[in-house]
């Protein structure tokens, strides 16, 4: 870390003028809020990138982001680099042991002879959400014989190189330490080099969509069964919060499940959403 530190020490501090600049920016183009208290994360995600292209300064980066020649692309690197993608598969089992125990059996008790299942993962990074919710429901609908059930899962992101890696679908073996052995037996397929692939079958059921969550207004989705939007909501404040979970409310069917992150909040309950009491878990049902 010092030597980075070292490496980054010929930028300059952001004063408060130019970090107002700097996340007026962000949040306009993607909603993102980052209070002064990431002002550090700011500085250093700026000052790596620049390094890489050879931009001297905060201010003279900032011109070529505006920039019609190469600025799109550059702004597609550096949302990149300012989003988290640290994540796993079967990263927080509390919320899996809702789905697999209270939101399956709920959603095929109310319509046992239901044809498909339609399941979004919103903010799902390099996918590995996406093949886990694949992965769990699959094996429910596998274990009680829905065998005339279609699963479909949309996976959405920001970052265009982490939609990049989730549709190859392959992973370290550290990304697929928490998957239980036999899963690991009956959904993925060595490569060699320690790398997993996820099998086709599973991968057939996916599609991965790049997409800002703040424009959801845009997005062509139908009503949804189920939504993961988990450690998203952090990202904005609290205004956008409450229109995100509005908006999310819309593309949810009544009767549908929505599923965020054991640690964030809705500040203010919305009218149509109920709920669900789960030891560690954040989950909410759509009423009809």
């Amino acid at each position: 870390m010092a030597a980075l530190n070292g490496s980054l020490s010929c930028f300059e501090k952001m004063d408060d003028v130019l970090f107002d600049t700097w996340t007026s920016l962000l949040e306009e183009r993607t909603g993102m809020h980052l209070p002064k208290e990431r002002r550090s994360f700011l500085e250093t995600s700026l000052a790596l990138r620049m390094k890489e292209i050879g931009s001297q300064d905060f201010a003279s980066y900032y011109q070529h982001l505006q920039s019609e020649k190469n600025g799109g692309h550059e702004w597609l690197t550096l949302v990149d680099r300012l989003t988290v993608h640290e994540t796993r598969f079967f990263r927080h089992q509390p919320s899996l042991d809702l789905l697999e125990s209270v939101i399956l059996p709920k959603l095929f008790d109310s319509r046992p002879n239901r044809k498909q299942l339609q399941v979004w993962s919103a903010g799902c990074s390099t996918g590995e959400e996406v093949y886990t919710l694949c992965i769990v429901i699959n094996q429910f609908l596998k274990d009680l014989s829905y065998n005339d059930c279609y699963l479909a899962v949309t996976g959405m992101d920001i970052s265009m190189p982490a939609l990049v890696i989730a549709r190859k679908a392959i992973y370290e073996q550290n990304k697929i330490r928490h998957v239980p052995e036999q899963y690991r037996k009956d959904y993925f397929i060595e490569q060699g080099d320690m790398r997993f692939q996820v099998i086709d079958a599973l991968r057939k059921r996916v599609c991965f969509v790049p997409f800002n969550i703040v424009d959801m207004k845009k997005t062509l989705l139908e009503s949804m069964d189920i939504i993961f939007c988990q450690n998203v909501l952090i990202y904005f404040n609290r205004d956008r919060r409450k229109k995100i979970i509005h908006h999310l409310v819309e593309r949810l069917k009544p009767g549908g499940f929505l599923v965020l992150g054991a640690g964030e909040s809705l500040n203010t309950p919305h009218p149509e959403l109920e709920k669900l009491d789960f030891p560690n878990s954040l989950a909410f049902l759509r009423k009809k």
